[in-house]
């Protein structure tokens, strides 16, 4: 990994705040909310680089910001301030937020798979596993049947889920299971991009294990940049390249993983990696 090449994205002083804000926000912040207007500032000021083939590792306690983060990036809503730009839309040039409704359309569909912690938000639970893919497919402008089912195969065998069930619903699977159709999803189109939301939470350790071993080998075998949010900084530590720890909405500490777990700066990325011990 050359981190000199260009990023696959770019954000830059992303900001989601839940109220109107008042002049002492900056100054009476209990945690990540007002005590003066009880606004609350879910993300304050964000700004991250993820490079072609890297893992970037996102670790925090609940509330921290790392979900708020992944759902903007995929227009799940709009933020209130800030940028992004992503290498393969019109050459990082153009904010992404500020894109139409049916460019961000496209970006969700040709460029960024997203991996949901809950598997409802991503799967169509009464459809089949093929055809949560199919959907994905058919959304960047396919319509080859052949080609759909060559692809769905090709896929649920990547993440080792047998043919035999790609016609099953994914309501009748387990949630690993529900989890690795959505990875199966998330890579229709050869994203550039995969965000990974909490998807090893709530599943059995072996099961987990498992997963992770999976998004091992799909990057690579296809060579995409992750973006991964967790609370578990063992996960974090098996599978990313550098590290962002949030706290209340902001960035506390950043850098590569190795040195964040072996000499960490902050005071709460220190508690982190005393509790792996």
């Amino acid at each position: 990994m050359a981190l000199r090449e260009t990023p696959v994205l770019t954000v830059k002083n992303l900001t989601v705040r839940y109220g109107e804000g008042c002049p002492g926000c900056r100054d009476n912040m209990e945690k990540n909310r007002c005590a003066v207007c009880r606004t609350v500032w879910a993300a304050n000021g964000l700004s991250l680089d993820v490079y072609p083939g890297e893992v970037l590792g996102i670790v925090g306690e609940s509330g921290s910001g790392k979900t708020t983060l992944m759902r903007a990036l995929y227009f799940d809503f709009m933020p209130t301030s800030g940028s992004a730009v992503l290498r393969d839309y019109k050459d990082g040039q153009i904010n992404i937020w500020d894109a139409s409704a049916a460019e961000q359309r496209k970006i969700r569909s040709n460029i960024m798979g997203m991996v949901y912690q809950n598997p409802v938000f991503g799967l169509r639970m009464d459809y089949s596993a093929a055809s949560n893919i199919a959907e994905k497919i058919i959304a960047a402008g396919s319509r080859n049947a052949g080609q759909m089912t060559k692809r769905a195969v090709e896929l649920l065998e990547a993440v080792e889920i047998m043919t035999s069930r790609m016609g099953e619903a994914p309501k009748n699977f387990s949630g690993g299971m529900q989890q690795r159709v959505q990875i199966s999803k998330a890579l229709a189109n050869n994203p550039a991009l995969l965000l990974l939301d909490e998807v090893t939470t709530g599943l059995d350790l072996s099961v987990q294990a498992k997963a992770l071993d999976l998004i091992r080998k799909i990057k690579a075998k296809y060579g995409i940049s992750i973006l991964m949010v967790s609370h578990d900084l063992a996960v974090i530590r098996m599978l990313a390249d550098r590290t962002i720890v949030m706290l209340d909405g902001k960035i506390v500490e950043s850098g590569l993983t190795d040195q964040i777990l072996e000499d960490p700066q902050n005071a709460y990325t220190q508690q982190l990696v005393h509790s792996l011990i």
